[in-house]
Parts: structure tokens; C-alpha cells; sequence
């Protein structure tokens, strides 16, 4: 962009910018990856509010809510507290922000799961590493290794009382699962696993043996790092414990 251009002013409608500076045409030619984050969100919005355009009110939109993971973060009812956003806005927004998630969970995404704590780790943390409360996992595999669904188990602080261990073999054998994963998160950030959390993975560990359905791993979810249980040799651990038990 010249020093000329730089000092351009359009007016408030991005219909009144050249053609070649408006986002959606300029998506449409170079690509989503030639935007700004600002300019991507301005093409969701449409249009901006008096004294504003869609990409200024963007702007102020990322600016208020600190960058788009603070923008997943907040409930629509939050969002409403930002000038220019109304229900329809809001709702394009979090229904962006979930198509985004939900990419993740594709099948083509989840081949070699079952191999690699880091792949389960991968698509299920951009879902998982945000939320304000724990939420409980699983992930039903058939025999190949092949992700059949991930259920969530139940939301709020895991204990062993809100665990059930029973209702989750039940859901196993109704998918014909030969395997199971199970993956939740630690709000605090820190993924270092507390002495419930392994009392509760070598219950499911006991539970799928005597079902005959095998426990891969568990992973905890904390900001940007994970703890596996089979990478720790944990579930081995458990696995030799109950052959002893017999």
C-alpha cells in the first residue's frame, strides 16, 4: 500500500470503499488468509453502526473482548454489553466460532487418534481448554481404531459420584465400542492430574476389563500443555492392578 493510499478516508459504509479494499471482495480474490482478523469479522457482521463501519466496529469488537479466544470465551448475554452488537450479530458469531470447533471433529481429523495422545489432545483442546467448568469426555472407538462418537459424560466438577462409570460401559456397548478415550479439562489451567482424577480412570480402566472394552488413555486438558495417562504409564499401571486382583 503507497504512503498515498494510506492516507485515504472513506466513508462509514464499506459499499462506498473501493471496490479493492472491501473485505468480501478482497476474500474472494486473494483468499481468507490475506485478511485481518478484524476484516474476517467485519464480513460476519455486514454492516457497522453510525460513525463506524463493519470494520472499524470489528475492531472495537476484538479490542473490548481481548483478541478472539476472548471472544469465544464471553456468553452472548456478555456480548450484549458491547455497543453495536445485537442478536442476530451475536449469533453469527458464536455459529462462526463453532463451525470453526467443529472442524476439528471432522473423521478425516481424527484418524490415528487412538495412536497418539497428542492427536486426541489436538482436536479436542481448541473445544475443551476454555471453558469455565470441567467437562467430561468420551471417545468411542469400533475395533479399527475408528472414532464412532465423543459423548460428553457430564459437565461440572468430576468426582467420583458424578462419574458413572456404569452409564458410560451402558453407552460402549450400545455403540459397539471396542475401545474408549476419555479427555476432560482443568479450568485452573493446570492438567497435573488430582488423586480423585486417578481413583476415577482406574475405576473406568476395571470396569472396561470386565467388559472387555479396552481404556486407551485420559487425557486432562490445561492451557496449552495435557497430562496422559498412558503416556505416564498409568493406565498400564492400572491394567497390571486389576490382572492381580483376579
Amino acid at each position: 500500500m503507497t504512503e498515498k493510499s494510506k492516507d485515504k478516508v472513506y466513508e462509514d459504509s464499506i459499499s462506498n470503499w473501493p471496490e479493492e479494499e472491501r473485505p468480501r471482495e478482497r476474500l474472494l480474490k486473494f483468499g481468507p488468509n490475506a485478511l485481518t482478523n478484524a476484516e474476517l469479522l467485519a464480513i460476519l457482521l455486514r454492516v457497522g453502526v453510525k460513525g463506524k463501519s463493519a470494520v472499524d466496529l470489528a475492531r472495537h469488537i476484538i479490542r473490548e473482548t481481548k483478541g478472539l479466544r476472548g471472544l469465544d470465551k464471553l456468553e452472548p448475554k456478555d456480548l450484549f454489553n458491547i455497543k453495536g452488537l445485537n442478536l442476530a450479530k451475536i449469533a453469527q458469531i458464536k455459529a462462526s466460532i463453532e463451525l470453526g470447533k467443529r472442524i476439528f471433529e471432522e473423521p478425516k481429523k481424527l484418524e490415528g487418534i487412538a495412536s497418539s495422545s497428542r492427536k486426541a489432545y489436538d482436536m479436542l483442546f481448541p473445544r475443551m481448554r476454555d471453558l469455565k467448568k470441567e467437562v467430561f469426555k468420551v471417545i468411542f472407538l469400533n475395533s479399527h481404531n475408528q472414532v464412532i462418537d465423543i459423548v460428553t459424560a457430564h459437565e461440572g466438577t468430576v468426582t467420583m459420584s458424578n462419574v458413572y462409570v456404569r452409564e458410560i460401559i451402558n453407552l460402549a456397548n450400545k455403540f459397539g465400542a471396542a475401545s474408549m478415550i476419555f479427555a476432560h479439562n482443568h479450568p485452573s489451567g493446570e492438567p497435573k492430574p488430582s488423586n480423585e482424577d486417578k481413583e476415577i480412570t482406574e475405576e473406568l480402566v476395571f470396569a472396561g476389563r470386565i467388559m472387555k472394552i479396552k481404556v486407551l488413555d485420559h487425557i486432562i486438558i490445561g492451557e496449552e500443555k495435557y497430562f496422559s495417562f498412558a503416556d505416564e504409564g498409568l493406565i498400564k499401571r492400572y491394567n497390571t492392578n486389576f490382572d492381580k486382583r483376579k
